[in-house]
């Protein structure tokens, strides 16, 4: 029953014992094959009314139940949640009480749409519950001047009622997915184009975004069509649409992309720049020829949801102090290194805004350009006009720069040249993929670096890693078991009286236990000993335990930290430590 529990209507149902095992699994059977609202099919199997449902959910939120009508929705509360913000989190403002501002939602379990909304407009929210078709209804008629349609009010029933009408016409010629898009933010929320395949995308972009995924996976294999979004790092799949539709979506994302929609021999790469909730997402596109037709993927980077100042990051104390003082100095390099998507490059982005002044120029070069920040000249790799990164920097050192990114030290030239930089006094950021802090100096040595450049330059590496926050509204205490100690080699007496905590699952958190994430640290400060190391090519696990001996603390130390702060748990920081 794991697709029932990844509803949270039906997750609350079963919880209070409204519906037994056998109505949930037809009620999920319905819901996998037609995709419809939760509450209709309840309703339409007669099990429950929608009134008994909304009691059941007040009951869980502590929210008042009333009825809903356009003429509820004044003048006053239209400036407060225009037409756009409410058609993108499908709700409605019905009234203003003690500066509060009271919105019906049509999914008022959908937890990041309430959270989202709290930061777009100018009141606190106050959610109350109404019947979702008159919450639709009133979405509709109350913002119908302004353009407001019902397109997007039910993302999820949208998406179903054009599967149902493409169904209708399997055959989607390539040339029936919308005209080449012009440079310019696409708006997702639009109803300007009536074409299925088209209203299609936008409802799927528009979801996922709104439910923070921060990757998009298009993936056609031979039987069927898989799309997926990456939330806090895990892989969750939607109602998989038909198989005919590959190509067609591929071409409409190739399309928005201004790629060549003809090639589908060859990896293509794109951005796409499209408006939602009234802010403002820009999406990376990559496509991949497979056996079965042209995989695409999308990383969605969304600067409303993500802070670029070094207090918002987690650093430990100590962390916080060096990377402060290490950004301040005139020369040198200072290396981020870890896996891909661990949030290296918001580091990174974090450091050059601290240092982004009037008296300072702060030049980067990065495949691809990910955040556009005022006052920093950034450049993007372009390695099919012969501009990489060596050639970048090498222009960068004529331009008379204080300040270096690299977005990847990834082979030799790149890498002296780096070196160089810093040696003719400039400060060098960059990054490095390697598994922690003190292999990113062999790293470098096996590229062919001589030792004594990285240790006459090299001021500091940071390894880190992203690991999923427990929970904060089911957060649930539990004894850790011996094995867990023995795999995280603490013994009773190291964890003393701390508590360990795991996510039992709940609406916040679509039953997954977890909700965003958080970093974990690792900082090797290159000292007078460890330069002698590098000088003498030690092996990275000596060059690891004299670290430690000067007071490194490592990633699992770090994990312990979380786990102890109960903001992480035991099968997490075993994962990524």
């Amino acid at each position: 029953m794991s697709e029932v529990i990844s509803n949270p209507l039906l997750s609350l149902l079963r919880d209070q014992e409204m519906l037994d095992d056998l109505q949930l699994e037809e009620i999920n059977e319905e819901l996998n094959r037609s995709g419809n609202p939760v509450m209709d099919i309840i309703k339409d199997y007669g099990y429950m009314d929608v009134e008994s449902m909304l009691q059941v959910v007040s009951g869980y939120l502590g929210a008042e139940v009333m009825q809903v009508n356009p003429g509820m929705v004044t003048d006053e509360l239209k400036e407060m949640l225009n037409s756009e913000t409410a058609q993108a989190y499908q709700c409605v403002p019905v009234g203003l009480e003690d500066e509060m501002l009271k919105v019906a939602f049509v999914d008022p379990l959908d937890p990041s749409k309430v959270d989202e909304l709290g930061y777009v407009v100018p009141l606190p929210i106050q959610t109350v519950l109404a019947d979702p078709a008159q919450v639709a209804q009133c979405l509709s008629e109350a913002y119908a001047a302004e353009g407001g349609g019902a397109s997007t009010v039910q993302i999820e029933s949208g998406i179903a009622d054009i599967l149902s009408q493409m169904d209708a016409a399997a055959d989607v010629d390539a040339a029936e997915v919308g005209e080449v898009v012009e440079d310019g933010a696409l708006d997702l929320t639009s109803d300007e184009d009536d074409m299925p395949v088209v209203k299609f995308v936008n409802l799927v972009l528009l979801q996922a975004v709104q439910d923070r995924a921060s990757d998009i996976h298009f993936e056609p294999f031979e039987e069927e069509f898989k799309i997926r979004y990456r939330v806090d790092g895990a892989l969750y799949e939607m109602t998989p649409p038909p198989l005919h539709l590959a190509m067609p979506v591929a071409s409409r994302l190739k399309i928005m992309a201004n790629l060549d929609i003809s090639e589908r021999r060859m990896p293509q790469d794109g951005r796409i720049s499209c408006s939602i909730g009234g802010r403002q997402v820009d999406l990376r596109l990559s496509t991949l020829p497979t056996a079965f037709g042209e995989s695409v993927v999308l990383r969605v980077l969304d600067r409303s949801a993500v802070s670029l100042e070094l207090e918002h990051l987690g650093f430990p104390d100590s962390v916080h102090d060096y990377v402060q003082q290490a950004i301040k100095q005139p020369n040198g390099i200072f290396v981020v290194t870890g896996p891909t998507g661990c949030g290296k490059t918001t580091t990174l982005y974090s450091c050059l805004r601290r240092i982004n002044k009037t008296d300072h120029k702060l030049l980067t070069v990065e495949d691809p350009v990910e955040f556009d920040i005022e006052g920093i000249m950034q450049v993007p790799v372009k390695e099919s006009v012969g501009m990489t990164f060596a050639k970048a920097l090498r222009a960068f050192l004529r331009q008379d720069p204080d300040v270096i990114m690299v977005g990847e030290m990834r082979d030799l030239e790149t890498s002296q040249i780096a070196i160089q930089a810093s040696l003719t006094g400039h400060l060098v950021l960059s990054t490095l993929h390697t598994n922690d802090a003190p292999g990113a100096v062999t790293r470098l040595v096996d590229m062919g670096v001589e030792p004594f450049l990285i240790s006459s330059t090299l001021m500091g590496v940071l390894a880190q890693r992203l690991v999923r926050k427990v929970c904060s509204s089911c957060k649930t205490p539990f004894e850790p078991t011996d094995q867990q100690l023995n795999q995280l080699k603490l013994s009773p007496e190291d964890i003393g009286d701390k508590e360990f905590y795991y996510g039992s699952g709940c609406g916040d958190c679509n039953d997954t236990g977890y909700k965003g994430r958080r970093g974990i640290y690792e900082l090797l400060e290159v000292s007078e000993s460890i330069r002698s190391l590098i000088n003498d090519r030690a092996p990275t696990v000596v060059v690891r335990q004299k670290a430690v001996e000067d007071g490194m603390i490592t990633l699992r130390e770090d994990g312990l930290r979380s786990i102890f702060t109960g903001d992480s748990s035991v099968e997490e920081i075993l994962k990524y430590t």
